[in-house]
């Protein structure tokens, strides 16, 4: 089947920061990102999700796909999730110089689809769904991201550039530092 033949028309929803999304948002996210890693319920979610973007895509009212942002203070160092013997992201290393070009800076993470909807744009629509709400609440000029290993390729077909060497989160495996500009991304 190609890309949209037989499909329903995806709908997008975004909840800006101080809005809540629904729980099916929260155990899409759980059962794509922390089920597989055989982490509880709960380590879903994040300390600061009240202040995020969070973006999801339904079809036929089920969630299929996620993704959150947020901005970014400092350098980028956070607990994977909120939940106890979180294992510690690394920093974005061009982020700890004090360059007002990259900022206001935000990050990605928490992206994912069900496996059964992988491979037909709605992760790129959910990730063009956030940068551009991320634009717009924030003035954001940069995005920043963690890919798995696995999702480095869909992130540089999107426009993300890989930099650093790769490194392993305690419990989730090899990742990528990444990011792109999104000044004039949407004008």
């Amino acid at each position: 089947m190609r890309r949209g033949e037989g499909m329903s028309t995806p709908v997008v929803q975004v909840a800006g920061p101080g809005e809540q999304a629904p729980e099916t948002y929260y155990a899409t996210r759980y059962s794509v990102l922390r089920e597989p890693l055989g982490r509880p319920r709960g380590s879903e979610r994040l300390p600061d999700d009240a202040q995020a973007l969070h973006v999801w895509v339904e079809m036929d009212g089920i969630v299929i796909a996620v993704a959150r942002g947020h901005l970014i203070e400092g350098d980028g160092a956070a607990a994977d999730h909120a939940g106890p013997g979180a294992a510690q992201i690394p920093s974005f290393t061009p982020l700890a110089k004090d360059d007002a070009l990259l900022r206001p800076a935000m990050q990605v993470r928490q992206m994912g689809v069900l496996e059964a909807w992988r491979g037909r744009g709605l992760g790129a629509l959910a990730l063009e769904h956030l940068l551009r709400a991320s634009v717009q609440t924030w003035g954001a000029r940069t995005g920043w991201l963690q890919a798995r290993e696995g999702a480095i390729g869909f992130y540089a077909r999107e426009g993300w550039t890989a930099f650093g060497s790769p490194y392993s989160i305690e419990g989730v495996g090899l990742h990528r530092s990444m990011w792109r500009t999104l000044e004039g991304l949407f004008d």
